[in-house]
């Protein structure tokens, strides 16, 4: 999943694709890295971010969703607002990134009158206030029972369980160790019987360990991404695409590689 952000405060990018036009591109040269999914956004979630209004956020991403779908690429909104939902899946969009899991209210109705697939993402708190002091007694087990009560949540509501892709929200309300312990017992999260994304491109943890600034993390990025790779997780979301892609050719012909063929 490659990620587009139509931002003017990202932490990743600042602001680089918030014309539409500069975000078009900027997708199709993800696509043609070989991202197989574009992840379109209008609302910054950094650790500190203010709320953006939801028809700014439409404005936003509108034109760039059109035009991708357009293009023949598979696009998924990432939103945390029904009604920014409803606008990116009647525009084309196949599938909602939303970091509150579907808690909005009306979130739930929005996806179950769509065949579009969610990913259900963990996050400790809101945007502007969730690292201020994230607590767990067990990170783990805190995470993962959370994540299987969002999916009874949708089968609740009429969502079926094969549209359903869960994220345990790297950097979202967690300290280093926090990731660090997610992380390490990833697989945990895959014995709920949905596929796992993982989602630690540029992030900060990533520069606490390697003391590199926010453009200069691909490689940790990378490494991150396979750690979770080999963890069991299926989707990865990045904004360094080309680079993953090698790396998972590489990881994927080892994993295959069948001896003396």
């Amino acid at each position: 999943m490659g990620i587009v952000n139509t931002t003017p405060d990202s932490f990743s990018d600042g602001g680089r694709w918030v014309d539409a036009r500069a975000a078009i591109q900027h997708g199709l040269k993800l696509r043609e890295d070989g991202a197989d999914i574009l992840d379109v956004g209008g609302e910054s979630t950094r650790p500190g971010a203010e709320t953006v209004p939801a028809a700014e956020e439409v404005r936003r991403i509108l034109p760039v969703i059109e035009a991708l779908v357009g293009y023949g690429c598979i696009v998924s909104v990432d939103t945390r607002k029904p009604d920014v939902m409803r606008a990116a899946l009647d525009a084309g969009a196949a599938m909602v990134n939303d970091v509150m899991a579907l808690r909005e209210p009306g979130a739930l109705q929005v996806l179950a009158a769509s065949d579009a697939a969610v990913c259900l993402m963990h996050m400790q708190g809101e945007p502007h206030s969730m690292q201020h002091a994230p607590r767990y007694a067990d990170v783990v087990e805190e995470v993962n029972g959370f994540l299987q009560g969002r999916l009874q949540a949708c089968a609740a509501a009429g969502i079926a369980r094969e549209r359903l892709v869960i994220d345990p929200g790297f950097g979202f309300g967690k300290t280093l160790q926090h990731n660090l312990d997610l992380l390490k017992h990833l697989e945990r999260l895959t014995e709920v019987g949905v596929p796992v994304m993982a989602g630690l491109s540029r992030k900060s943890m990533l520069g606490t360990l390697t003391g590199r600034d926010v453009g200069e993390r691909e490689f940790a990025g990378v490494a991150a991404h396979l750690a979770a790779v080999a963890r069991g997780a299926r989707l990865v979301r990045v904004h360094d695409v080309a680079a993953m892609r090698d790396a998972l050719a590489i990881w994927n012909a080892v994993e295959d590689w069948q001896d003396g063929t």
